[in-house]
């Protein structure tokens, strides 16, 4: 193949949008196979409402304490957060 673009005679041209001009083409595209690109519902999952995401920065010994503390209580480290704000706002 040479150097040369192939493509550079090629000319764009206006596509109609009418919703006749898109049902027509739908229509010729289902009929030879094209399947319908419309954004789907996402797999998976519901999110959860814990969706906020903490990064504190803290000593390592602190670290090790809140981990030791949620796995005695059997929660996990963003519940026994939660549960210490709820303490803290009463406490106000």
């Amino acid at each position: 193949m040479s150097g040369s673009n192939r493509l550079a005679g090629l000319k764009a041209r206006p596509k109609g949008t009418t919703v006749e001009d898109v049902r027509r083409v739908d229509e010729v595209g289902e009929a030879r196979g094209f399947l319908d690109r419309t954004p789907r519902k996402k797999p998976g999952r519901k999110p959860s409402p814990r969706t906020h995401q903490l990064h504190p920065k803290v000593l390592p010994e602190v670290g090790e304490a809140i981990a030791n503390e949620a796995e005695k209580l059997g929660v996990t480290q963003g519940q026994l957060i939660e549960r210490l704000w709820e303490i803290y706002r009463k406490a106000q």
